[in-house]
Order: structure tokens, then C-alpha cells, then sequence
């Protein structure tokens, strides 16, 4: 029986139990243990806690001879080699997953991010994921984060016989046997590896160690590419700091989740004519920080603020409209300061930025300081030196003043619920936010803290809360009312016809929006009605496919 703990994106941590014993993955397996690998005669044979599955056959077909066999199966060990057969699928009974013959990856990038995507979609995230002859130090803690449970440690020990002696940091030569060394590297980099998953910045460590191999380095860049869709369906909506140090950062499926959304989802609201382009800062969210202060005195000095739409324009995420800061990975992320723009960053945020501005403004005033968007629209320039300094402030309020010449401001009433809806349709899409926030419907408070509430139009002194933001959680938390008005386009989780005393659990979840990831609302809907609200632990495809943990952390239930 398997259980999942702790996540960071494909990393996890996971409890393993069979026959009265246990593991914790992920680990490097021994000769000896619960689970563990040693020699018949000629041939390798797993232990899994009391079951055996003999790893060489007869025959053993290479992963370049293009001579796939179907899994072999041996109880709860199902044999997977390479190169794997098209479709692979495994036994309804495996609860692991063995690649006997993965050394073969090695050296291979494109092949090895393929291969483990193929073999963790097709065990599902039920199954233990173990493949051996690749682990090494430098390279368990993306295999662990690309979805690899299990691993041994014959590669680094057979490296260390013929001198090579690994490291995290790499490969250097040594005059002797190194392999006691290595395979207490080995371990020790797998402890870590675990360490980074449960605080949830596994990613971290992998942008630390890639670098440490050109092979490492294009595996990620490849898997970044490639396999975003399935990195994306494990990547949590909500999370805590991390830091964006290497330019491969750049592409973490988090980030690139946040500018797809921008691009698919966002829309200016319709009540902003002036676009104001501020710059980041390192507190988060920007609105806290003191610069962001600063540039407030100066926005806020009349009704006019209502007609402008202030967006942050940074590094790695592109552009943040003001009222997406609390959000994550907008709230978490650490970048290098140093005032220069890579080609990539800077391709990317004047796409950003323009096609932003396609929407349609009267006017663009950029309180950058730098040359990042020079060229992409006419635009008037505000920032003297230091964009919080009094003289570029002062700057600021003049230009602003101007811009907004002869318009009417829009009303309070109009800024919060256009910018709130703006909020909905980036959490929960365009669908969802027309079905909470309707013609009846209006938010109330001062940002972060705005309430959505509904009017009942026969009778307006009948009003119910249907969510609220709040910076805390980053996102809008939705009542049962709320539920009910989104239950009909997405988010929906059906459980079994059963009471739900507290939380639910994976065992009663029928069915799931595969949408829901982590962090996310999730409706908990029962018999067509809806029974509870609250956050998804899993995603939508492992409350289907898992059997244990909570599916689902109920905030509200229906009584």
C-alpha cells in the first residue's frame, strides 16, 4: 500500500508498506533490506518484501535494438526493460515498476525524459517508479524530481572500482577505489533530495546540480520542453519562497504556468485607459514593499487612480497586473538583481508587454528604469535614476495627471469588481469567473482583503458572501454559496454517497476534475448536490488513482 506525504512538482515522498514492513522513499537500495537487489548466479534478483522478481532473462534485447518485449510480471514487481513497448501497460496488480537496464539512458538526455514520462503516466502515481544502473550523485535529485521513486547504487560503486570518483558537483579522477565514497555521496545526496521535497524546493536543488553535466543540463532543458504538461499537472497553485538563480529557472512549469495563464486567461479590466508599468521588488507581494509604497503616494493622489492599471514588469514571470500580486508564484519567488536582461528574459517580457497593451489604453507611462522595452510602444518614461527617489515620483504624479485629463473616473463600486473578476478569471478561468461574478454580483473591501458578494435582485437586502481574497491563502476561497456558482464549470470533485465527517480521503473520491491541482478549490459534489468546499491536496488525476491520503482539505460542508 502506497501513500504520497509530501510533493515538490514530480518529487515526492512517499510511504510504502507491504507484509508488515515499510520504506520511505526516495531511496537507494542495498543488498540486503525490504527491498533490495542481489545476485542469483549469473542473473539480478528484486526482493520486495517477500516477493522475488528475477531482473535478466534469458535474452536480453539492448535499448538501441528497437526489440521491445511486454512487461513481465512477477506479483506485486512488474519488469519493465528497455526499450519499452508502444502502448506499455502495466498490471492491474504491479505496485512497482522496474527498468532493470535505465544504465542504458545514460548519456542519452532526450531518451531519458521520455522514458520516465512513458513509464510514470503509465504506472500512474500509484506505483512505485524504480530504475537502476543511472543513479549518481549528481543526477539522483533530477531523476527524483523528473519522478523516480527508487534507485541502487551500482552505478557509483562500479565508477568508484575503475577510479571515478562522484560528487554532487561532478566527476573527478582518482589513483584508487573510490566506491565507499560514492555510495555514501550517493546517499547522502538522496537524503538531501528528500529534504527538498518535503519543504516543497526540490526544484532548487535540481537548478544547483544540473550544471554539474552537459548531459544533466540538456535532460532538464528537454523535460522543461517537452514534458511541461506533464511537470504542470503536479504543480501546486500555492506555495511558499524559492529562489530563481539559473537561467533554466526561467522555465520552471510553475512560471510558465503564470504567463500561460496571462496569455489565455487575463484581461485588462475594461475600466483602465492609462497602462503604468512599475518595476519589481524583492518583498513580496509588491504592494508591501517599501518602493511599491512609495509609487502608491504618487498613483493614489486622486480619483483618477481608478483608471489606472498598474502592472509589475519582472523577471521570470513577465508581467504581474497589480491585482494578481498576492498570487502565487507572483507572492514567492527570489531573483538576482543586477540591472541586466538576458536575450530570453527580455524576449519574453516584451511579448508580455506587448501584447498586453493590444488590449487597447489611451496612453503607456513606464516607470522602469532601463532600456528592457524600448521600442515596443510609444510610451511616456517617468523614472529619473531610482524610480522611488522624490524627483521620479513627482514625475510620476505629473504624468499621470496628464494622462488621465478629461476622463471621467470610473466609481469605487466598478474598480473592485472588475479588478476582483480579473482575479477569478485568472484563478478559475473566464467560464468560472462569468459564473460567480454575474450581473448581482459585486466585491467589497480594500485590496487584498475584498469580499465577493451577491444580491438577491428581487429583494437587495438579502446578500450572501460567495468567496473572499485574502493574501494569506493568494487566492479567492470560495463558501458553499460560491461552490454552488462554479460547481457547473469546473473544479468538481464527486465522492461516493457516504457521510463526510471531516476531510475527504482518496478511497471516497469517484471521480475528479482533472483540471484541480494542488492548492486549488475543489467542490465536493455528492449525488449532484454539493456537499463541501475546500483544497486540493492531490490533483485531479491522483484522487482518482490514489487509495490513500486526503483528496480534498474541507474548509466549508453542507450540514
Amino acid at each position: 500500500m502506497l501513500e504520497v506525504v509530501a510533493r515538490s512538482h514530480r518529487g515526492r515522498i512517499c510511504e510504502y508498506k507491504r507484509g508488515g514492513e515499510s520504506v520511505s522513499t526516495p531511496f537507494v537500495m542495498s543488498s540486503e533490506g525490504p527491498v533490495s537487489v542481489s545476485r542469483d548466479g549469473s542473473s539480478r534478483v528484486l526482493r520486495l518484501m517477500g516477493a522475488e522478481a528475477p531482473l535478466d532473462p534469458p535474452v536480453m534485447p539492448t535499448a538501441s535494438s528497437r526489440q521491445s518485449s511486454g512487461p513481465a510480471s512477477f506479483g506485486p514487481v512488474c519488469v519493465a526493460r528497455l526499450p519499452l513497448p508502444d502502448p506499455l501497460a502495466i498490471p492491474c496488480d504491479a505496485e512497482m515498476v522496474v527498468v532493470p537496464n535505465a544504465f542504458e539512458l545514460r548519456g542519452s538526455p532526450r531518451r531519458l525524459a521520455e522514458s520516465v514520462v512513458r513509464l510514470r503516466e503509465a504506472a500512474g502515481p500509484g506505483r512505485l517508479l524504480c530504475m537502476l544502473g543511472i543513479a549518481e550523485p549528481s543526477t539522483i535529485a533530477l531523476l527524483t524530481y523528473m519522478g523516480v521513486d527508487v534507485f541502487d547504487g551500482s552505478l557509483a560503486i562500479a565508477a568508484g572500482i575503475r577510479g571515478a570518483r562522484l560528487m554532487p558537483e561532478g566527476e573527478a579522477r582518482a589513483d584508487r577505489d573510490v566506491s565507499d565514497e560514492n555510495a555514501s555521496d550517493l546517499e547522502a545526496e538522496c537524503a538531501k533530495a528528500r529534504a527538498f521535497t518535503a519543504a516543497g524546493r526540490l526544484r532548487e536543488l535540481v537548478d544547483q546540480r544540473a550544471p554539474s553535466s552537459t548531459s544533466s543540463v540538456a535532460a532538464l532543458r528537454i523535460f522543461d520542453d517537452a514534458a511541461y504538461a506533464y511537470q504542470e499537472e503536479a504543480c501546486p497553485t500555492v506555495g511558499g519562497r524559492f529562489a530563481c538563480n539559473t537561467t533554466q529557472a526561467l522555465r520552471r512549469p510553475d512560471l510558465r504556468r503564470h504567463r500561460d495563464r496571462i496569455a489565455e486567461r487575463y484581461s485588462k479590466p475594461p475600466h483602465k485607459r492609462v497602462l503604468l508599468l512599475l518595476p519589481c521588488s524583492a518583498k513580496k507581494p509588491y504592494h508591501t514593499s517599501k518602493s511599491h509604497k512609495a509609487f502608491a503616494s504618487a498613483i493614489h493622489t486622486a480619483r483618477h487612480d481608478t483608471l489606472v492599471h498598474e502592472v509589475v514588469v519582472t523577471s521570470p514571470l513577465g508581467i504581474v497586473p497589480r491585482e494578481l500580486d498576492v498570487m502565487y508564484p507572483a507572492n514567492s519567488y527570489d531573483i538576482p538583481v543586477t540591472g541586466e536582461w538576458k536575450c530570453e528574459e527580455r524576449a519574453m517580457i516584451r511579448g508580455m508587454v506587448s501584447a498586453l497593451i493590444a488590449q487597447g489604453y489611451d496612453s503607456v507611462i513606464s516607470h522602469l528604469d532601463g532600456d528592457v522595452l524600448d521600442g515596443v510602444a510609444d510610451m511616456t518614461r517617468t523614472a529619473v535614476g531610482d524610480p522611488a527617489s522624490p524627483a521620479s515620483l513627482k514625475r510620476l504624479d505629473s504624468a499621470l495627471r496628464e494622462a488621465t485629463r478629461g476622463m471621467e473616473p470610473a466609481s469605487d463600486f466598478t474598480e473592485r469588481r472588475e479588478m476582483a473578476k480579473s482575479v477569478l478569471a485568472f484563478q478559475f478561468g473566464r467560464e468560472g469567473a462569468d459564473a460567480i461574478m454575474d450581473a448581482d454580483t459585486y466585491a467589497i473591501g480594500k485590496f487584498p482583503y475584498w469580499k465577493i458578494i451577491r444580491e438577491d435582485p428581487s429583494d437587495r437586502s438579502n446578500k450572501v458572501q460567495l468567496g473572499m481574497l485574502t493574501p494569506e491563502r493568494g487566492m479567492v476561497s470560495l463558501t458553499l454559496e460560491g461552490a454552488e456558482a462554479l460547481a457547473r464549470v469546473s473544479n468538481a470533485v464527486e465522492m461516493t454517497d457516504f457521510e463526510m465527517k471531516g476531510n475527504l480521503f482518496a478511497v471516497g473520491v469517484e471521480s475528479a476534475d482533472r483540471r484541480i491541482r494542488i492548492g486549488d478549490e475543489a467542490i465536493v459534489v455528492r449525488n449532484g448536490e454539493v456537499a463541501g468546499v475546500g483544497v486540493a491536496e492531490m490533483s485531479g488525476r491522483e484522487m482518482e488513482e490514489l487509495r490513500r491520503g486526503i483528496a480534498v482539505k474541507i474548509r466549508h460542508k453542507r450540514k
